[in-house]
């Protein structure tokens, strides 16, 4: 019997439902006249080979509520691998390759899982670096390797024995974990989210209502785990061509070909990955004529990334930006058109960035801030429409704890008679409208002798200037008192005397705001440092260390 709880049960679902539609598709390496699928699965294909592989796990000792970490490209390994273990009932643990070497460390220490998968080079890294060695049982190889095939299970040779036996769908709970998911750690080290059933399917459920996606459209994935989400709406994942870990850096040529080449629907991509696709074919002509949607998430989308891409879409196609995180997602959403025509304007008077209409399953309330344990709902103050404080949510796809973090947990939830409030982090509040805005992370904003000051509101001030791709509010240390400071991304190079000119409008920018006033110190920097999901997070507390520097 298939339950209805599990993740993995719209799969067989959609096997029945359309078992010849595509599920998942490799973009082919060189273009030909018509699309290449040779490198894919057909929703038949990956309901019978995740079976294949499920059967395969449980007989090698991979039980309901192992945790299994799965370190292997996205392609179709990876989608065969994950939904064999939502059906077994393990627990994906995922964690992004590129939050460096210390922190992976740290990440599966924490998640102390039982079994690893993976390709030849995270083996080695493993082995090396001794990552999980006192309570990993099985280790599997996926692919081939001339020394590790020989000592290790292969994925390969658990799909052979499997061959003929058959496989029994786990019943699960809402309640049974189904992933821990690390967030990127760009405001702190990455913590272990942990996911149940239940969470999942509300995220599916919220993502098909709020953008209308109906089975059969084609979803061009730049973000591998968003991609997990396709085979439940019944979409097509097209996987391009690209760093994962780099979206920034993504070739613009190879996204247009496989949104072209495969006719996509639906795209979903980092702020800085339509950064670059939209600046590389703004002035080229190009119509992205099939796309239906784009949803871009990870990091707030300025007007100016808005407008360049929408130049490549039907005029009647938007830009959504769904609002939320690791542990709360989807918590609002908005569109490019509200954006551009009307929010952008208040965004560059200091008013912060709308986010959107609250998603109808999402109650969202806006507390005084405090950094200290609100453990009940009589403890905290709830501030009235449009006073900012700390955003908490409470609604079916927001998750429960952290994994063996039991003191951010307890920190990060406000228990009601019901459930709880999640604290997000963010700062925030509510207009006249029902919109959400958000300020900023609320351990980002800077609390000077005289003021408050939230990275979203200062920077949207300056980020008005044609000059700038973007600024960062951070803070430095001067005679025992916390000084605020911008630095500043260029949109383009400029001569020295150019920069001079730029810092002297900024400057006459800020003392044109009365938030702005008090910031005298405006520093260019080449690059700002980001986070490495999405390459869109500015990661201040780095670049406040760098300003200390420059203000020596």
């Amino acid at each position: 019997m298939i339950t209805t709880t599990n993740i993995a049960s719209h799969l067989p679902k959609m096997a029945k439902q359309q078992p010849d539609t595509w599920a998942v598709v490799l973009q082919a390496k060189h273009r030909q006249q018509t699309a290449n699928y040779e490198q894919a699965l057909t929703y038949k294909q990956l309901d019978e080979a995740s079976n294949l592989v499920a059967a395969g796990l449980s007989a090698s000792g991979v039980n309901k509520g192992s945790r299994v970490v799965v370190m292997v490209k996205p392609g179709l390994d990876f989608f065969i691998l994950v939904f064999a273990l939502f059906k077994i009932g393990a627990v994906l643990v995922a964690i992004d390759p590129g939050m460096g070497i210390k922190n992976l460390g740290k990440c599966l220490a924490e998640a102390e899982p039982d079994v690893f998968i993976g390709i030849a080079s995270a083996h080695f890294a493993r082995m090396i670096l001794r990552w999980g060695s006192s309570t990993i049982k099985h280790t599997i190889l996926v692919g081939k390797h001339p020394i590790f095939s020989l000592v290790m299970t292969t994925l390969n040779t658990i799909q052979q024995k499997a061959k003929g036996q058959q496989f029994e769908f786990s019943e699960t709970r809402p309640e049974d974990i189904a992933a821990i998911l690390f967030t990127s750690g760009s405001t702190g080290i990455p913590k272990g989210v942990i996911y149940n059933h239940a969470n999942f399917n509300a995220q599916v459920e919220a993502l098909k209502q709020l953008y209308n996606i109906q089975p059969g459209e084609i979803d061009l994935a730049t973000f591998p785990l968003f991609a997990l989400f396709a085979p439940a709406l019944g979409m097509t994942s097209i996987i391009p061509i690209m760093d994962f870990t780099r979206p920034g850096d993504v070739n613009p040529e190879k996204i247009v070909d496989a949104v072209i080449d495969y006719q996509c629907t639906n795209m979903f991509g980092s702020p800085a990955l339509l950064n670059r696709v939209g600046k590389h074919y703004q002035k080229l002509g190009i119509k992205l004529i099939s796309l239906k949607r784009v949803l871009s998430a990870g990091a707030p989308v300025s007007a100016s990334i808005l407008k360049t891409f929408s130049g490549l879409l039907n005029d009647d196609v938007q830009i959504f930006t769904p609002y939320g995180a690791t542990e709360s997602l989807p918590v609002s959403s908005i569109g490019s058109q509200e954006v551009i025509r009307e929010t952008s304007e208040l965004t560059a008077k200091g008013k912060g960035v709308c986010v959107g209409k609250i998603v109808e399953t999402i109650d969202v309330k806006i507390i005084g801030i405090t950094d200290k344990v609100i453990s009940n709902c009589s403890d905290a103050n709830f501030l009235n429409s449009k006073e900012v404080g700390e955003i908490c949510v409470k609604g079916p796809q927001v998750t429960a704890a952290y994994y063996n973090r039991e003191k951010q947990t307890h920190l990060a939830k406000i228990k009601t008679d019901d459930g709880f409030y999640h604290r997000i982090g963010d700062v925030g509040y509510i207009d006249d409208q029902g919109r959400l805005w958000y300020c900023g992370r609320k351990s980002q904003r800077i609390v000077t002798t005289s003021e408050t000051l939230y990275t979203e509101c200062c920077e949207g001030i300056f980020n008005q200037h044609e000059a700038v791709y973007r600024t960062a509010l951070v803070k430095v240390e001067q005679n025992s008192l916390i000084i605020p400071v911008i630095c500043i991304e260029l949109e383009n190079q400029l001569s020295s005397e150019q920069q001079q000119l730029l810092i002297l409008d900024l400057k006459q920018l800020a003392n044109n705001n009365e938030m702005t006033k008090q910031i005298y110190h405006f520093f260019i920097h080449p690059a700002f440092p980001v986070d490495i999901r999405h390459n869109a997070k500015i990661a201040r507390e780095k670049l406040g260390e760098w300003a200390q520097a420059q203000l020596r």
